[in-house]
């Protein structure tokens, strides 16, 4: 027998999500959602046609909708079905995921978006956040709590909420996200601090990212991203805006995202802005700055799934930048970049050629790269003792701060001597 998800996209239903006596998944588009000539494919890798999308066709995209590494065994555990079973962990956490989709049994129907003042859940005082904090290591995003199906990609804890009047909470059965709380990283110290100063320094120098906004509750910090895949209308309803990250739109599973691996190179990612971006001369700039950034702030694990393209009403383009980390703040990681910088793996590897090199991946002068080059640091060495000042005076950890700022901001003088 035949098991089914419909996949829904704002009120429609786009095809079925299928997976047959054996295991084997497949797509399939409605054919109303064919027939409509307005209505957009799923992703760049899954194109409207009448033919099924097999295992294969259709695997990254929708395996790529769900937690990833030890998030995604720990949350089959909790669930109990299979990590390997993406239909089985869909059928659980697919309600709300990254974009505009909803995954829902053929017996069920999205519930109607209203406004978010009509359809408040109950705030969490410090006290639930710190119980939702404890209980995220056993079970990530929350799986198997009653009422809530949430998927978010990534290898890193976290849980989507709602915010309500700047409070936070989890949300009713089938209500859209407008956030993503994100703990610190056990293993490592700081980086709640390490991710709100990162992000914030490149909202500062004019690169476009999701805003966060570092909080505590009973003195455990933690951090909140303002979903940039969701916008709220003057009636206060939010609505879902499809998304999906390089690795969906380039057909590679989530398990191959690194470069090294079989994901995406840079010259992928600069050919995918060029094929499906409404304006490519603007987003292959973005993309540009976004890969001199990572490397001054020594982000080494920039891969394929950390960037993303919104369909938004304004056409397809690059979406804002996420989960933006100094990973070289701590020893146990490799120093070495997801995605190569022609062809150099680290900033001590960097030099002329090697930009050089950058530059022809990209499709763009040499001039140019070399005046983004100077432009970032010099912005990143005049903004990082202000952003760290302003982010140190409400932390509850301002040491961490200054750490990252001032490691940043030598990493600037060197990648500005290239």
């Amino acid at each position: 027998m035949t098991k089914v998800l419909n996949v829904w996209w704002d009120g429609r239903i786009v095809g079925q999500f299928t997976q047959d006596r054996h295991g084997d998944i497949g797509f399939a588009y409605a054919q109303a959602w064919l027939d409509d000539e307005t209505a957009l494919p799923l992703s760049a890798s899954l194109p409207k046609r009448l033919e099924r999308f097999s295992r294969r066709e259709c695997r990254p995209f929708f395996g790529g909708l769900l937690p990833e590494e030890s998030q995604r065994l720990v949350a089959a555990q909790a669930l109990g079905v299979s990590p390997a079973n993406d239909f089985a962990l869909l059928d659980r956490l697919g309600g709300d995921v990254a974009g505009a989709l909803q995954l829902l049994p053929e017996d069920q129907e999205p519930v109607k978006a209203g406004p978010i003042a009509d359809q408040q859940p109950t705030p969490l005082d410090d006290v639930g956040i710190v119980r939702v904090l404890d209980a995220l290591p056993m079970r990530p995003l929350l799986a198997g709590e009653e009422g809530l199906r949430l998927s978010l990609a990534g290898a890193q804890s976290k849980v989507p909420v709602v915010l309500i009047d700047g409070q936070i909470a989890l949300p009713l059965p089938g209500q859209a996200t407008t956030h993503i709380l994100k703990p610190p990283i056990a293993r490592f110290k700081g980086t709640t601090e390490n991710e709100a100063f990162v992000m914030k320094l490149a909202a500062a120098i004019g690169l476009d990212v999701a805003p966060v906004e570092p909080r505590s509750a009973e003195g455990r910090s933690f951090l909140l991203v303002e979903r940039y895949d969701r916008a709220r209308d003057d009636s206060g309803v939010v609505r879902r805006i499809h998304q999906e990250d390089f690795c969906q739109a380039l057909g590679v599973p989530p398990e191959t995202k690194y470069a090294g691996e079989g994901g995406p190179t840079f010259r992928d990612c600069f050919e995918l802005l060029r094929r499906v971006s409404a304006r490519p001369a603007t987003d292959v700039l973005k993309l540009l700055d976004a890969a001199i950034f990572n490397l001054i702030v020594g982000n080494a694990d920039a891969h394929g799934k950390n960037f993303s393209i919104l369909y938004d009403s304004h056409g397809s383009r690059m979406a804002p930048l996420y989960d933006l980390l100094s990973t070289v703040a701590y020893p146990d990681l490799s120093p070495k970049m997801a995605m190569r910088i022609g062809k150099r793996a680290t900033l001590a590897e960097m030099d002329t050629d090697g930009w050089q090199a950058f530059a022809k991946e990209a499709g763009i002068g040499f001039p140019l790269l070399r005046r983004r080059i100077s432009e970032l640091c010099d912005n990143t060495t005049e903004l990082a003792k202000s952003v760290s000042h302003e982010l140190a005076h409400s932390s509850t950890n301002p040491t961490a701060i200054s750490e990252i700022a001032e490691l940043v901001n030598d990493r600037a003088k060197l990648v500005g001597l290239t």
